[in-house]
């Protein structure tokens, strides 16, 4: 496998679902929901379901642990 089709891959692999983020965070889903709502953690549609990059959790969670 090249190395661009693995970096592809790992892009593909590192997105989260809003069950995932909720059970990541032990919160409810719909908090989650009500955060990707007021913009605050940034999410997009893939289809129907939301979808979270990994890194974009990471980034959002360190910001509320840093005040």
């Amino acid at each position: 496998m090249s190395k661009a089709a693995s970096s592809r891959d790992d892009k593909f692999q590192s997105l989260l679902t809003i069950p995932d983020v909720a059970d990541l965070c032990r919160v409810n889903k719909k908090t989650v929901r009500r955060w990707i709502g007021r913009h605050e953690l940034p999410a997009f549609k893939l289809g129907r379901q939301w979808r979270i990059a990994e890194r974009d959790l990471r980034r959002f969670l360190n910001e509320r642990w840093q005040g």
